[in-house]
């Protein structure tokens, strides 16, 4: 895990940033470091410290800037030890409790602007990804899905074997996704046959039966979901899926964006409490050690956090490229596909060899957008700072895959 602050490491960008010659605007870092639209937004955040950039961010930004990765890295981590001795030697406790308590409003401040401008920004991203994701879920996978239907003696997919699966010591990415891609199949073939996958009408319900169906195979209760019906199948599905995210109209990942902003606006929250004391002109030592030991609770709690909300922001914005891609390029892929396809009753033997490739070619991409989709987002922000580093690794490792298989097929 990197042993810096957010904090640290915007001081140090942004005094390289300023170092060149001529000095670089935020806009130009951005562009140099290719963010995409709004990308001096981005690295005003970070420059103020409110979010630390991801390591395919960090290695654009030290290109940018003439560095490496390493350089920014270790001066980051020198830049933190050095605010730590700073604060160490400023932060002695006033002796005066008017002094005192001018101190805990300030640090009071402090931490509902930083945690106003989390739930900002995970709200930015959250609905930048729900757009485009619920875009892509109609236009590209259920139209997918409808048109797969229609083609019957579609071979029964293969899932990977236990034995595939040991031998590769888990359960890796390409294999993750290879089974996802079977298992949209087999909730195809089950929809085409009368299954609850084709009970669902439209949008979030239809997706969430056959997403639920290719994941998990069954529902909570243990019942197969093909044995369910209606909403008793969307229920379940959906259940599976996050607890009713899809129900709202919204992204398996990100879709409850009031779960998430309200989780990084948490450490605020847990203030309101003893709020009214800070609103008091006066009050006595005991009221101050009160809010004082709530406000020192509050910062260890936002400080904790940072690495989780950092790999949220990045997992956001970087599974939003990938349905951008899909939403311009697979929809366009996709209808030029039906075009192709012989007029119903259409069966798999109809379609020609390149119509039977592009068939299977979906269905990838359907699993990499499927497994794009229902990333524990809400988990990086729980997670223990120890913990976020193997779940980030693992994130990165799905959306590395996703990414190249997508653009290598449409």
């Amino acid at each position: 895990m990197n042993d810096f602050s957010a904090e640290a490491m915007g001081l140090v960008i942004r005094e390289h940033r300023q170092a060149q010659k001529p000095s670089m605007t935020q806009e130009e870092l951005a562009e140099q470091a290719d963010y995409g639209k709004g990308g001096a937004v981005s690295i005003s955040r970070i420059e103020r410290g409110l979010v630390s950039p991801g390591e395919h961010r960090l290695a654009g930004i030290a290109l940018a800037l003439h560095l490496t990765p390493a350089q920014l890295r270790q001066e980051a981590e020198d830049r933190t030890r050095s605010l730590a001795r700073q604060r160490g030697q400023w932060g002695q406790r006033p002796v005066k409790l008017r002094d005192q308590v001018a101190e805990t409003k300030r640090r009071h401040a402090e931490i509902n602007e930083k945690a106003a401008q989390r739930s900002k920004i995970t709200q930015e991203h959250g609905e930048a990804f729900n757009r485009v994701h619920d875009v892509v879920r109609d236009e590209f996978f259920m139209r997918f899905v409808e048109l797969a239907k229609s083609i019957s003696g579609a071979p029964e997919p293969e899932r990977p074997g236990e034995e595939e699966i040991e031998s590769t010591g888990g359960t890796p990415t390409a294999i993750r996704i290879e089974t996802m891609s079977a298992g949209i199949a087999n909730a195809i073939r089950g929809a085409a046959a009368g299954g609850a996958a084709g009970a669902a009408v439209g949008g979030a319900a239809a997706y969430g039966a056959f997403t639920a169906a290719a994941v998990f195979g069954t529902a909570s209760t243990g019942t197969a979901i093909s044995a369910l019906a209606g909403v008793a199948a969307t229920n379940a599905t959906l259940a599976l899926l996050g607890g009713g995210t899809l129900a709202a109209g919204g992204a398996g990942m990100a879709g409850g964006i009031l779960l998430l902003t309200g989780m990084v606006a948490a450490p605020a929250a847990a203030l309101a409490a003893a709020g009214f004391y800070v609103l008091r002109q006066r009050r006595n030592k005991k009221e101050e050690e009160r809010l004082r030991t709530q406000v020192e609770a509050a910062e260890a709690a936002l400080d904790q956090s940072q690495k989780g909300f950092d790999a949220m922001v990045d997992v956001l914005s970087r599974a939003t490229v990938i349905m951008e891609y899909v939403e311009v390029h697979g929809t366009h892929a996709l209808e030029k596909w039906r075009a192709s396809l012989p007029p119903e009753p259409r069966d798999w033997g109809s379609l020609g060899h390149e119509g039977r490739e592009r068939y299977k070619e979906f269905l990838t991409v359907s699993g990499c957008f499927l497994a794009a989709s229902i990333i524990n987002v809400p988990a990086l922000l729980t997670a223990r700072p120890d913990d976020v580093r193997e779940m980030d690794k693992a994130i990165d490792e799905t959306l590395r895959y996703a990414d190249r298989t997508i653009r290598s097929i449409i």
